[in-house]
């Protein structure tokens, strides 16, 4: 997916409209600093705002995606290797992700194990070895929280009785049982409690 080409295009049919970034952004209730983002493809629209920009721009998603007029005999060819293109990012993203998440748990345990270890061989005052160890814990504790959103929203849990593929809840990823990224949780199409492995694809 070429996204200078789609911002190219995104600037050109927002010109056809005589609209300007700040014009447009206003009707997508979002900033002109995100409509120069996707002109210069820095980053494509979230798929949140691209119904309303389709439909301000009088173009339909696949013509977005394709960052041209499709020609509608054409449509649906373009439209499957645009899904295919989106799946196939997706999935890389996703990776990306789960090493990021992989990063944060090592550094924050490696800020832990080092505070707890200076407090322990360190002569300080005892009251210095608690702000020490409480200097530890806080990274520590939001790191873990934010690898766990990470581990949640990347890819998918593939249940092991169904097979179902679903994202679950973040409370459900918090509170079951795992061993690596391997969890028990209550699946929502079979509501049985296995274990579901994380998966990518």
């Amino acid at each position: 997916m070429d996204q200078i080409k789609i911002g190219k295009f995104i600037s050109s049919k927002r010109k056809e409209k005589n609209m300007t970034q700040s014009e447009l952004a206003e009707r997508l209730n979002i900033t002109d600093r995100a409509i120069s983002k996707w002109e210069n493809g820095v980053c494509l629209p979230d798929a949140s705002n691209m119904p309303d920009l389709c439909k301000i721009l009088n173009i339909t998603i696949n013509d977005l995606f394709s960052g041209e007029v499709v020609d509608m005999k054409n449509n649906e060819k373009m439209l499957e290797e645009k899904l295919l293109e989106m799946t196939k990012l997706k999935e890389q993203r996703d990776k990306e992700l789960l090493s990021l998440e992989i990063f944060i748990g090592i550094i924050v345990t490696v800020i832990l194990l080092t505070c707890i270890f200076i407090a322990s061989y360190i002569n300080m005052e005892n009251r210095l070895r608690i702000v020490l160890i409480i200097v530890g814990i806080i990274p520590f504790a939001i790191g873990i929280c934010y690898s766990l959103r990470i581990e949640q929203i990347a890819g998918y849990y593939k249940c092991s009785n169904c097979n179902y593929k679903y994202v679950p809840l973040y409370k459900s990823v918090l509170f079951s049982v795992h061993i690596n990224r391997t969890r028990k949780m209550k699946c929502p199409k079979c509501h049985k409690k296995t274990w579901h492995k994380k998966s990518i694809n």
